[in-house]
């Protein structure tokens, strides 16, 4: 059975126009509320967790929701229509602000934030949902590596028009119009895209009699009666519960980094955003490289070794950015290109090891603690690092990473399943998964 290259990327633009969003997200917002708003960091770093906050609850609701419609696009085309209203009444306010107080600037700004955060979490599931509803359970790995391929160009781009768009604005403040006006356009060309090119209906009417026709044996040692209902072997949950340890230790420490290092790097650095914006370039680039020879490392050594490398490799990088990211260095690439190496191999093989103790017809429901996990750490770790910036310094936020990568080497080293070694991938999309789902 093949997997439909075309359908699958033409689906996956929906998964591009959102990575392309919390890009410039990550990207801009912190420096908005620094530089316009005036925020602290502490209070900055609640303001950017309210998205995993939000996401915890909708994602899940929206998912189950579209499963009862039993249509993905609706929800994909209302939620970018509206996102994209939102999303651009952001630059304006921050270009206009002084035309009222201080305080009720803040408030109309954080209140149009708020609800652009709603709209992003009203289909992002169901979006995501879109590629296994149209696409063949044995092939849905290297679906969801195509996926990932036009996520990972979406959030390349916004770095690439960071880069050609920000300009001067009268007040001395950067104008951020027109890059997101570009951002605006992708998520709009992406989204009707969808709409045109994939015919939901009739693919999924398609793909019923090839799904539904999976044998539903599972393994039965992946499971124990315990009052008339199936529960994990205390052994395989003790592993369960050891990956879910170093996903949210991962995110922890990784996430601080990526949602801070803008306003770290414009603060310590006289070059600001250009550099910015190159450094997370870089990483982004070396990730998408580095999923083919991942795939193959961990077909040849295992999930386990392959994520504890990764987390070596990051911890390295956040030891020599503590030391030596204080100013600007060329050095800094090189730093961001293993960070893009680290975070594709944690990233690329934590899923796999989770689906791997799941049984037949309960996958979704350990992607959800997957996603429970790292959320929740994106929800905490904004704030605890945002503090720790604005009472102590600058300095704890790498540092404050490291500490937490150090941390997630100890559960992964100790767990005992999920680690299947899967033979050579097929072909290069197949490895972008590391593993067959």
């Amino acid at each position: 059975m093949k997997l439909n290259y075309k359908r699958t990327f033409l689906v996956g633009f929906a998964f591009l126009s959102i990575s392309a969003f919390w890009q410039l997200y990550d990207t801009i917002i912190p420096l908005i509320l620094r530089d316009t708003y005036h925020m602290g960091d502490g209070p900055a770093g609640i303001i950017m967790s309210l998205d995993n906050i939000v996401a915890l609850f909708l994602l899940p609701l929206f998912g189950a929701l579209s499963d009862k419609v039993g249509r993905r696009i609706p929800f994909i085309l209302a939620g970018t229509f509206t996102a994209v209203v939102l999303f651009m009444l952001l630059p304006i306010l921050d270009n206009t602000y002084g035309i009222w107080t201080p305080a009720i600037s803040l408030t109309v700004f954080v209140v149009v934030l708020g609800l652009l955060l709603l709209t992003m979490g009203s289909y992002r599931s169901p979006a995501v949902a879109l590629m296994p509803d149209v696409t063949p359970k044995p092939v849905r790995s290297k679906g969801n590596a195509v996926i990932n391929l036009m996520g990972a160009v979406g959030g390349a781009f916004s770095l690439v028009v960071m880069k050609m768009l920000v300009f001067d604005g009268p007040s001395g403040r950067s104008n951020y119009l027109y890059l997101f006006l570009a951002v605006a356009a992708l998520m709009l060309l992406a989204a009707l895209t969808v709409f045109f090119f994939v015919p939901e209906r009739k693919l999924v009417q398609q793909m019923k009699d090839i799904n539904y026709g999976v044998s539903e044996q599972e393994d039965q040692s992946k499971s124990i009666e315990v009052n008339g209902k199936k529960k994990l072997p205390p052994e395989v949950l003790r592993s369960l519960i050891l990956i879910l340890a170093t996903i949210t230790l991962w995110f922890l420490g990784y996430n601080a980094v990526t949602t801070a290092f803008s306003k770290y790097a414009t603060k310590m650095w006289a070059a600001g955003l250009n550099n910015v914006s190159t450094c997370l370039l870089v990483a982004t680039g070396v990730a998408i490289l580095s999923y083919l020879p991942i795939g193959f490392l961990a077909s040849r050594i295992g999930r386990k070794k392959t994520i504890i490398i990764g987390l070596i490799v990051a911890l390295a990088c956040f030891i020599f950015g503590a030391v030596r990211a204080s100013t600007f260095s060329p050095l800094l690439y090189v730093m961001f290109a293993a960070i893009g190496f680290a975070q594709a191999a944690v990233t690329v093989n934590t899923f796999p090891m989770v689906w791997e103790i799941s049984r037949f017809g309960n996958v979704g429901k350990y992607t959800g603690f997957y996603y429970t996990c790292s959320m929740a750490a994106q929800v905490v770790t904004p704030i605890v690092s945002g503090y720790l910036l604005q009472y102590v310094g600058y300095g704890t936020l790498f540092p404050y990473a490291a500490v937490f990568i150090a941390l997630a080497i100890i559960p992964i080293s100790l767990a005992k399943h999920g680690d299947s070694k899967p033979g050579k991938p097929e072909s290069k999309l197949e490895a972008l998964q590391g593993a067959d789902d």
